[in-house]
């Protein structure tokens, strides 16, 4: 599969616009990080635009829901088992597949924290991820009432097993969201 097929397949199983952008985000995060470790960009960026593709119509993370109702769909599309292997294993705990590759760490690494980044960028009066730094995540990553959903354990263990120091992961991910703001409704111009 090709990232346009890749982006159809979204687009079709995804009517969020929200959801849609988060995928985006993942994407580029990979995609950053593939060209850090000197890996597959595209496979690696493919993984992230597709890793909550049937999010939308399987909600639950469950053993029937998401990601699990979503392997079978891409193996019908013909995308390779690695990657369809490393989808399910952002969600270890309801698929049984464990993270093994550095591109498997690499998306449970990225995947909280674009939200926790979307979610900074969001209460800032200009709305612009640009206006974005990391001192700025770090001091909203302390407040535990601040975007509660975003598992901040998880950020944690995923920058360790990248064996980078959480704030260069930040760093990584924070830069690579920039430069993509008008595509990701972050640029202070996008309302919804």
């Amino acid at each position: 599969m090709n990232r346009p097929e890749a982006w159809n397949l979204v687009c079709e199983y995804t009517p969020s616009p929200q959801l849609r952008r988060h995928m985006l985000a993942v994407e580029a995060a990979m995609r950053a990080y593939a060209r850090h470790f000197n890996e597959d960009e595209e496979k690696w960026g493919l993984v992230g635009l597709l890793h909550d593709f049937d999010y939308e119509r399987y909600p639950d993370v469950a053993t029937n829901g998401h990601p699990n109702s979503g392997a079978p769909i891409l193996r019908e599309h013909g995308v390779d088992e690695e990657i369809v292997q490393a989808i399910l294993s952002h969600a270890t705990e309801v698929t049984g597949v464990a993270r093994q590759s550095k591109m498997e760490h690499t998306l449970y690494a990225v995947d909280e924290l674009t939200g926790l980044i979307t979610a900074v960028a969001l209460v800032r009066p200009s709305k612009d991820i640009r206006d974005v730094d990391v001192k700025s995540i770090l001091k909203k990553w302390r407040a535990k009432a601040f975007a509660p959903g975003a598992n901040r354990a998880e950020m944690e263990a995923g920058a360790a097993m990248l064996k980078i120091d959480l704030g260069q992961h930040i760093q990584i991910v924070l830069q690579i969201m920039q430069s993509i703001a008008t595509e990701l409704g972050l640029d202070g111009q996008t309302t919804k």
